[in-house]
């Protein structure tokens, strides 16, 4: 495949012979799992990156474990005190000379072709700012535990994201100056910030999902995303703020449809719960929003159902 890639890159026009990928990762004491992350960026069989390191002030041994590898040239790292994800994915990103900035959470990992089919993708729509593909998840001894597939859009997609994030962060890619033009991420935001990011940038860019595995996604008790409450009540803040910075980003219909389609999944996963009274209250939310569609209605009739049992 890389011969071919190799082919397809001289004959285009539209992008350097061989961009730079940025690779940012940020680092917060997880030192049992950081070595994989950047090894598995190593071992590309696409070679003209750099790993921006981020370390956000560990005390565990992260430093020991990596310090054999800040040799390669190629391998950035800077230490700050700890202030969150957020700045440590910015400080990163000001670190960056690629063309093109990556993700990498320093607790998962990436597929060895990750770079390859992103610059192939480049290659084939360079009208595209935001590639991403799909993730496998794992668990923390690195087992598979699903290869799951929601549906996932291209192109023009902020009606669509304001439903929910499906955006992988370390399965995805943007063109540096998106990062330059519309801003980092929000430094005030420490749940579930790339969310903001992508419905920040959906507003001026386009995006492209390539339906190919690029990471290894490791679930782990610490998480924000293993806490479906938490990354619920995130993801409401941030939508409800978007609207307000963002309110001519989609007609009124639209706005009401995606807060419509968001309680009716935050009703669903209640009722499933047996947060049956939460259940009702969201499903009604979702009503409110739009009743012009079955979905709020089944759900409020089967949670009055539970509650009558």
């Amino acid at each position: 495949m890389v011969g071919g890639l190799v082919k397809k890159i001289k004959s285009s026009k539209e992008i350097n012979k061989n961009p730079l990928f940025s690779v940012i990762i940020p680092s917060f004491n997880r030192s049992n799992f950081i070595v994989e992350a950047i090894e598995s960026v190593i071992m590309q069989t696409y070679p003209n990156w750099e790993i921006c390191i981020v370390d956000d002030g560990s005390t565990d041994n992260t430093y020991e474990k990596i310090k054999h590898l800040l040799a390669n040239k190629k391998i950035k790292y800077q230490y700050q005190e700890n202030q969150g994800q957020s700045v440590a994915r910015n400080n990163g990103i000001k670190l960056a000379k690629g063309k093109y900035i990556c993700f990498l959470d320093s607790d998962n990992a990436w597929l060895n072709d990750r770079l390859e089919i992103a610059l192939s993708s480049i290659i084939e729509n360079p009208e595209s700012d935001i590639i991403y593909g799909d993730s496998i998840t794992i668990d923390i001894e690195g087992n598979e535990i699903a290869r799951k597939k929601i549906k996932k859009y291209s192109g023009k997609i902020t009606k669509e994201l304001l439903k929910d994030n499906f955006v992988s962060m370390n399965a995805a890619l943007a063109k540096k100056e998106c990062f330059d033009k519309l801003g980092m991420f929000n430094e005030e935001d420490r749940l579930a910030e790339d969310y903001e990011l992508w419905l920040r940038f959906s507003t001026k860019y386009t995006f492209l999902h390539v339906p190919k595995f690029m990471a290894k996604y490791r679930v782990m008790d610490d998480q924000l995303s293993t806490d479906k409450e938490k990354r619920f009540w995130a993801n409401e803040q941030i939508i409800i703020k978007f609207r307000k910075s963002h309110p001519n980003a989609l007609s009124s219909s639209e706005w009401r449809r995606g807060f419509s389609f968001f309680y009716l999944r935050k009703s669903n996963y209640e009722r499933q719960q047996g947060h049956f009274l939460f259940s009702f209250s969201d499903a009604l939310k979702s009503l409110v929003y739009d009743a012009f569609w079955q979905g709020p209605w089944r759900s409020l009739i089967k949670t009055i159902l539970l509650i009558k049992r």
